[in-house]
């Protein structure tokens, strides 16, 4: 995707979750976030649209030490968090937005360049936060459109399960193949002795895998986000390699 397009995105996933957190009781508990409640999982997706709003608009080239807090100076009172967070967003679009192509500024993800790592990461930031709301707050969740869904599966599993695999070896190797039903894309994941690599494949030429995953994209990016069950998702092969695969390629 093109970071406009992942602007947009931002944008729609922000409307969303400001639509489903309106009127919703602060101290709701977040299923999905389960020390969380509403008025912490708005907090927390408003200050991280500062805190990136900070690296984009300040063209900051290294990490704040205050972390999110300083993002944000002082929280809003329950009754203004849904305007405070519309805020946040937008202020984060219209930075992106404004932002030049060649824009340096600190980054933690391999990227094109440093707008489009946050584009990219904070479109999908919202989203998974956006699904967590709607789930908070009983409303039905939106499925993602198939492109940006593939998206973000392919930023968690050749960016994310990389930095995250030092725990999972196998010997003899494994290998899980995911696959979108819906969109042209699929992973091929392999577990050795050295960990887990990750690379994008052509859907069907990605060899037999010891297990093979596939759905349609919304449901596999859900569902490796550990935002919904499996139950939409087809396992062929060893099921037991995909539990393996899924305590280190679930994000909790």
């Amino acid at each position: 995707m093109e970071v406009p397009a992942h602007i947009d995105a931002l944008r729609t996933e922000g409307e969303r979750m400001a639509s489903a957190a309106a009127g919703a009781d602060a101290d709701a508990a977040v299923p999905t976030c389960p020390e969380w409640t509403v008025r912490e999982l708005l907090r927390h997706t408003g200050a991280v649209h500062r805190w990136a709003t900070g690296y984009v608009a300040g063209r900051r080239r290294e990490p704040a030490l205050g972390g999110l807090e300083e993002a944000v100076g002082t929280w809003p009172a329950d009754h203004d968090l849904t305007a405070w967070f519309e805020d946040g967003c937008a202020d984060l679009v219209a930075a992106l937005h404004a932002a030049p192509d060649d824009l340096e500024c600190w980054t933690f993800l391999p990227a094109p360049s440093p707008r489009a790592m946050w584009a990219r990461r904070q479109a999908h930031e919202t989203a998974i936060h956006r699904v967590d709301t709607q789930l908070a707050t009983g409303r039905g969740v939106t499925p993602c459109d198939p492109a940006f869904a593939a998206d973000g599966i392919d930023e968690l599993l050749t960016l994310f399960v990389p930095r995250r695999s030092a725990t999972l070896r196998a010997n003899p190797p494994a290998t899980l193949a995911v696959r979108c039903t819906d969109v042209a894309a699929s992973w091929l994941l392999r577990a050795d002795t050295d960990g887990v690599t990750a690379t994008r494949t052509m859907s069907g030429q990605d060899g037999p895998g010891t297990c093979t995953v596939s759905g349609k994209a919304s449901d596999l990016y859900f569902a490796l986000w550990n935002r919904a069950a499996a139950d939409h998702l087809r396992t062929e092969g060893d099921p037991a390699v995909a539990h393996q695969f899924a305590d280190v390629v679930r994000i909790r």
